[in-house]
């Protein structure tokens, strides 16, 4: 719980309000935090009120997961950019995280700081992927997880026509808007984090992951396809540094867990048997559809007018991009009567194997992962000059079977602080159980720091993070005169993008063009503690009206928060 003489707990707590990656990798309570944060919204469950959602409650837990899975594509993009939320260096962050994880644990968190887990992004130069190039090497986004509220006003940027946010931020979402507008009950939704992406997994059918916007199912995993294949690369190259649940969370690099011993071992039970499939003819032609090199060694027969035509396998697959049957399965057949007969041989292709032959092998043959003689035999049956079988085979059974790297067992376990909310409570429930646990729970209380109610929460985290983590509002006015920051602060609508004693930091009152009068003096504090770090500046309320006092000159600005600022009145810096 929050201790306003401990400078730990100080900057745990002002990490709740700003949420960038490298907070919650240092501190994994607030991953939950955002999501019992977004569930206490009213946008959120101003979503139940949606058309969309109309009879939600009489289908199955797969139907309302895709309803809520549509919605979110709907209205919201995927967006990771170095503008929205600025830059800092990396011996900032390594110096302001030092009393808690040593530089060496933090190069595992991030890209940035030299992890190279995935090596696809690793190949491509991370630094040029990102954009990041133009800069020095120590130079690093300041990347945050979003609210559902900074998601939402991502409209009123330019370029954007709808919501936005980044995968940690679309992974918090989901999870919130899955139990709180499909009733999916909190225990049956893992968050799963890596160090360079976040995803969900929800323990409905045979399993669903949340992919940013998108979700992918069980038969979805094995597909083959591209945008599969990009959903499947964090799993199968990078460890997952933390889980979490609301019974708790367990990471990699810290000792102690506090998710439940068997929610954990479900946990690891369910999403095991999601990355394993038996190997079919279908998984087969899904392995050859993701490893496009191996095509070439392969047609297919068609019977053509009574007469076998044969096909390169790789021009099958390319008609496969506008046509709703695939190789695989059993639409093959229509998938070949698409094609033009003048794509096809008489006669079979010298030096490829008959994909047909293939198939009937595995009519008659069962091909499990866990019975190595069996893989044996179809080695034998694949072998071919085309490619090097063992290696073939082994790349078959890596897309057949991923053994993720989760986070080791040996930790000192701490189940007590398991959160336990009823999908049929109302919003009114949920906030005042939080409330109820938040002097036992720091989940809990965290939330509301993260949830940005200053009735709720401590001013002192939210004013440190304000002064010192909001780049983009101090870039953004460099270049201008403090009289036209403020002409241009006072010229921004007059509306909060958080409802009622809810604030926004300056980087959301700066990108996004709005805020409350005390949204927007805090803004211009920020600003004037950057550009002169030592002057006095003062902010003082009377009645709806606050005044900044700098050098002399007051500032004022109009507000309907109805909050009250003890602290600020004799804030100086």
């Amino acid at each position: 719980m929050y201790k306003p003489e401990n400078a730990s707990s100080l900057e745990k707590y002002s990490s709740a309000i700003t949420l960038s990656d490298m907070e919650v990798f240092i501190f994994p309570e607030l991953l939950y935090s955002l999501v019992l944060a977004n569930a206490m919204s009213p946008i959120l469950w101003k979503w139940r009120e949606d058309p969309w959602f109309e009879g939600l409650d009489k289908q199955n837990p797969y139907r309302r997961l895709l309803r809520v899975k549509q919605y979110i594509m709907d209205h919201f993009t995927f967006n990771l950019d170095l503008d929205t939320w600025g830059l800092t260096t990396k011996d900032k962050e390594i110096a302001r995280f030092s009393s808690f994880i040593s530089p060496d644990a933090l190069s595992q968190s991030n890209a940035l700081f030299g992890y190279e887990g995935d090596k696809y992004y690793f190949d491509i130069d991370i630094r040029r992927h990102f954009g990041l190039d133009k800069y020095n090497s120590d130079v690093i986004p300041y990347w945050k997880t979003e609210t559902i509220e900074a998601m939402q006003a991502f409209q009123y940027k330019p370029n954007y026509s709808s919501g936005a946010g980044e995968c940690v931020s679309l992974a918090t979402l989901y999870a919130a808007a899955l139990f709180v507008v499909a009733k999916i009950p909190l225990e049956k939704i893992y968050l799963m984090a890596t160090p360079l992406h976040s995803q969900n997994f929800i323990d409905v059918n045979e399993g669903v992951i949340t992919n940013n916007r998108r979700i992918v199912t069980k038969n979805m995993w094995f597909n083959g396809t591209e945008l599969t294949e990009k959903a499947r690369r964090a799993l199968q190259h990078e460890r997952i540094t933390i889980i979490s649940n609301n019974s708790g969370f367990i990471h990699t690099l810290y000792p102690d867990a506090t998710i439940s011993q068997s929610s954990y071992q479900l946990f690891k039970t369910k999403i095991s048997s999601f990355l394993t499939t038996d190997i079919t003819f279908e998984i087969l032609a899904n392995f050859l559809r993701q490893n496009s090199k191996l095509q070439k060694c392969f047609q297919i027969a068609h019977l053509c007018c009574g007469k076998p035509r044969y096909i390169e396998a790789e021009k099958v697959y390319s008609y496969e991009h506008n046509s709703k049957f695939k190789v695989g399965d059993s639409t093959r057949a229509q998938l070949l009567h698409e094609i033009d007969e003048d794509e096809f041989y008489t006669n079979p292709i010298e030096s490829r194997m008959l994909l047909d032959e293939v198939e009937t092998y595995f009519k008659t043959n069962k091909v499990s992962l866990d019975h190595p003689p069996s893989i044996e035999d179809l080695q034998k049956h694949l072998h071919h000059g085309c490619y090097n079988v063992e290696c073939v085979s082994k790349e078959l059974i890596d897309f057949c079977r991923i053994i993720p790297t989760l986070p080791n067992e040996q930790k000192n376990w701490d189940d007590s602080q398991s959160i336990e909310i009823e999908t049929a409570w109302t919003r009114d429930q949920i906030i005042d159980y939080l409330l109820s646990i938040r002097d036992t729970n720091e989940v809990a209380s965290l939330a509301f720091s993260a949830f940005r109610d200053l009735t709720k929460s401590p001013w002192k985290p939210f004013l440190k993070a304000a002064f010192e983590r909001n780049p983009a509002c101090i870039a953004g006015s460099n270049a201008l005169e403090v009289d036209k920051v403020y002409q241009m602060l006072k010229e921004m609508e007059n509306t909060s993008i958080y409802d009622d004693t809810r604030l926004a930091q300056p980087d959301e009152v700066w990108n996004f063009k709005r805020g409350d009068g005390l949204e927007k003096a805090i803004c211009l504090m920020n600003i004037l503690k950057y550009r002169s770090p030592q002057s006095n500046c003062m902010l003082t309320e009377s009645g709806n009206t606050l005044s900044v006092e700098y050098n002399g000159k007051i500032f004022a600005f109009e507000t309907n928060k109805k909050i009250g600022i003890p602290v600020l009145s004799d804030f100086t810096f």
